[in-house]
């Protein structure tokens, strides 16, 4: 592995010598100056395309108040901005090629009375869709101010987050999370998503059926989410404090400072919470030699002092190479407590015992990521080379003791105690090059290797004697390494893109404990296509399909099991192999002058499908683990759609409707399930009078059927509250979630012995109170002067 980082490095040095390039001579300069003739230095200019005032790029003025910057031959306007003078408009402005328009002196009015803000009609919509993904903003979502990402992922069309950090999409829980286009160790479970704050992310892409570019993993496709990195020249930021209860304190900040060879930015965040959850269920069991019920109660406090750090710099080494640089830091030391209880009944439902189990647990983690990332521009526009390189190092620990006393006096309390440490190192070197040829047609390949290996440890103690089933060592190694081509055009209207990408794996888990090995290799070929007709300006008409696969993670590969509730295990299965899901999926896009609709209908064929199932003995004890069986059918059918009601009213909302089957046999006992299914959410925002603004919104999963019972329907209600201050600079914004406690997820199990019934509750109703300034920037709404963020190294 070093050997290939050295490699990297000594290429993109070679690279950088050999590609140095003069700029171009296209663009603008000029002079800004004061009415008394005096020159105005540092003023922020920035260069917006016509007609849809995307953000071109900017300068800054130096201390003789001259400027110059390039961009390609087309038509823009110019914004002069500098504290204490009248915003200077220039509009329209052309540029020809291979000239160098010169502007001569500009004079800047000082302000005498505070004007109000210009405005370019035009706001960014919430969502827009791409030709093989859908993009959603997430900023204007009042329930977002003081949230994580797993709080705004719960908002996202499409997606799901139950009530233990699970993601899923359409239904299905086989989806890849990323960070900027990258797997990441903030991404790597509910939890993680819950420490990284909402502040830091600009938008939310859901890819459902992915080219030949993306990973193949995932069954359902790909979630990327988008951190903020500004565009915008000059210093500028945000920054955000909020408190609520439960307790949940905290604060952070994301700054940028960007000049012409430049761009720095950091992030910081600091939250300190204490989620209380609870949960409920009954056991009863009649088989032909035993019969026993039971009752189960959970109350938890978890949480504790989390910080998230980011800092990086995009050096522009010319205008044809850019080099990036950035380092994640995470860190989280928690106290998590709960009390289990049960309540053991006879044949008449008298109370024959009642048994307590009081745990307390230290967890603590710490991650780093480092990212390298280099891109080659060429004079050919669109025609570009991006490689990258990044190394992640993750460590968690969870220490916990637990005491179990009974209400049979002659019992004896129990004492137990049990440690998890879980280390992983990866490593990703992946290079990307584009070249497109005629008028609309564009070639792209890439290569990826993807090195990762993971250590945990676990074991558990009971007055002092080791259980040798719930104690071993794991080593996890998993090394990937792909290849793609994919060819893209348009003609007239239509626009189409297919391509192929390979995959070569090889697994290997280790028990040193135990001396087991499972060693898996296997090479699969994954086609994509897409297709996108444009019927006219306003109706459009995509179709897609992509091959995909779901690798086992490592943790459904653990035989053992946790220990926390020894009557209910939750573990994996190391004979578990990959599902492997084709995927198609038609859909419509209808914009309308206030409202826009897009419907879709698609099918999925899952081979291998995992399903984790449910078995029980005669001493009570219920053990739950994933196996895969034979083969799953979904078809289903959704609706995104917003609409403008009134200049100061919008609604949005999404429905998802699907009918899947399962079929397969486990141990020569046939599983299958028939179910349809939706969930949906809808969205309804009012501008009231003292600008605030009224959000709110409901969210419904409806009962779902399962191979041995069922998941009953969960629906959650939230609101939110907001006001600008100070010509909107600043936002003061209260939020409610889950406003009648009522997010809890309910399911029954119903086998030929056992009849159970569980709830539970990760978190209860949360009320945040949130304070938002922004330093050089507008809020997120208006086409010309809101922030325009970049999308990482890899920009889906």
């Amino acid at each position: 592995m070093l050997r290939t980082i050295l490699l990297f490095i000594a290429s993109t040095l070679l690279l950088f010598s050999n590609t140095a390039t003069a700029q171009s001579k296209a663009g603008i300069k000029g002079k800004v100056i004061q009415a008394n003739g005096e020159s105005v230095p540092f003023v922020n200019i920035a260069l917006y395309g016509l007609p849809d005032s995307n953000l071109i790029g900017g300068a800054a003025s130096d201390l003789d108040g001259n400027f110059q910057l390039t961009a390609a031959p087309g038509t823009y306007y110019l914004l002069f901005t500098f504290l204490g003078f009248e915003d200077l408009i220039l509009n329209p402005l052309s540029i020809e090629k291979g000239a160098i328009k010169d502007l001569g002196k500009l004079t800047m009015t000082e302000q005498s009375q505070m004007l109000e803000e210009f405005v370019v009609e035009g706001e960014r919509s919430q969502m827009e869709l791409k030709l093989d993904k859908r993009v959603f903003n997430v900023g204007k979502d009042l329930s977002n101010a003081g949230s994580n990402a797993s709080d705004i992922l719960q908002n996202v069309p499409s997606v799901d987050v139950d009530i233990e950090g699970n993601v899923s999409l359409r239904g299905s829980e086989n989806v890849r999370v990323l960070i900027d286009g990258k797997p990441s160790g903030m991404a790597s479970s509910g939890d993680a998503l819950r420490m990284l704050p909402g502040n830091m992310i600009e938008r939310i892409e859901v890819v459902t059926n992915p080219s030949a570019k993306y990973e193949a993993e995932g069954e359902v496709g790909i979630i990327n989410i988008v951190l903020k990195k500004e565009k915008q020249k000059g210093f500028n930021g945000a920054f955000e404090v909020h408190t609520g209860l439960p307790n949940n304190h905290g604060g952070n900040f994301s700054v940028n400072y960007r000049r012409k060879s430049i761009n720095l930015f950091t992030s910081y965040g600091v939250n300190f919470n204490q989620n209380p959850g609870r949960g409920y269920s009954f056991q009863d069991y009649n088989g032909p030699d035993t019969v026993y019920s039971y009752e189960n109660t959970r109350d938890h406090i978890r949480g504790g002092l989390n910080h998230v750090a980011r800092v990086g710099a995009d050096i522009f080494i010319n205008d044809k190479n850019t080099l990036t640089t950035a380092v994640l830091l995470k860190q989280s030391r928690n106290k998590n407590t709960s009390f289990i209880g049960y309540t053991d009944f006879d044949n008449a439902g008298k109370t024959i015992e009642t048994i307590d189990r009081n745990e307390d647990e230290n967890e603590t983690s710490q991650d780093i990521e480092l990212t390298l990332s280099h891109v080659k521009k060429f004079d050919q526009k669109d025609r570009e080379w991006k490689t990258d390189l990044r190394i992640t190092q993750n460590d968690d620990s969870e220490l916990a003791n637990l005491v179990q006393t009974s209400s049979v006096t002659d019992v004896l309390p129990s004492y137990q105690n049990s440690n998890n440490t879980e280390d992983e190192r990866n490593y990703i070197l992946q290079s990307d090059y584009v070249h497109p040829f005629g008028k609309k047609a564009k070639f792209e390949t890439g290569v990826r290797a993807s090195l990762r290996e993971i250590e945990n440890d676990y074991g558990v103690n009971i007055d002092g004697q080791t259980l040798t089933d719930f104690t071993d060592k794991l080593i996890y190694t998993e090394n990937i390494y792909a290849g793609y081509a994919i060819l893209s055009n348009q003609y007239k209207k239509l626009q189409y893109q297919a391509g192929l990408r390979a995959e070569y794996t090889d697994i290997k888990t280790v028990l040193t404990v135990s001396q087991l090995e499972n060693p898996r290799t296997y090479f699969n070929l994954f086609p994509s296509a897409h297709l996108s007709y444009e019927i006219n300006p306003k109706n459009s008409l995509q179709l897609s399909y992509s091959r995909r696969l779901s690798r086992p993670q490592f943790r459904e590969l653990i035989p053992f099991f946790s220990y926390t509730d020894p009557r209910n295990y939750y573990g994996g299965n190391p004979d578990l192999n990959p599902e492997y899901t084709d995927s198609y999926e038609l859909g419509y896009l209808k914009q309308m002058n206030k409202a826009t609709l897009f419907a879709s209908l698609y099918y999925r064929k899952t081979d291998g499908v995992v399903e984790r199932i449910t078995l029980t003995d005669t001493t009570g004890l219920i053990r739950r683990f994933p196996v895969n069986l034979s083969t799953q059918h979904a078809f289903g059918a959704e609706a995104n759609g917003n609409v403008n009601i009134t200049k100061k009213w919008r609604a949005s909302g999404n429905v998802n409707a699907y009918y899947a089957t399962v079929t397969g046999t486990y141990k020569e006992r046939i599983y299958s399930s028939e179910t349809f299914t939706l969930t949906g959410r809808a969205t309804t925002m009012v501008e009231l009078k003292y600008k605030i603004n009224l959000q709110g919104s409901v969210n419904y999963s409806a009962p779902r059927v399962t191979t041995q019972g069922k998941t009953l329907a969960l629906y959650s209600i939230d609101l939110g509250l907001s006001r600008d201050f100070f010509k909107g600079n600043s936002t003061l914004t209260l939020s409610v979630k889950d406003l009648l406690n009522s997010r809890k997820r309910r399911s029954i199990v119903d086998t030929e012995y056992l009849y159970s019934y569980s709830e539970f509750q990760w978190r209860t109703r949360q009320a945040v109170l949130s304070f938002t300034y922004r330093l050089n920037q507008k809020k997120n709404r208006n086409g010309n002067r809101q922030s325009e963020f970049e999308g990482g190294m890899y920009d889906m």
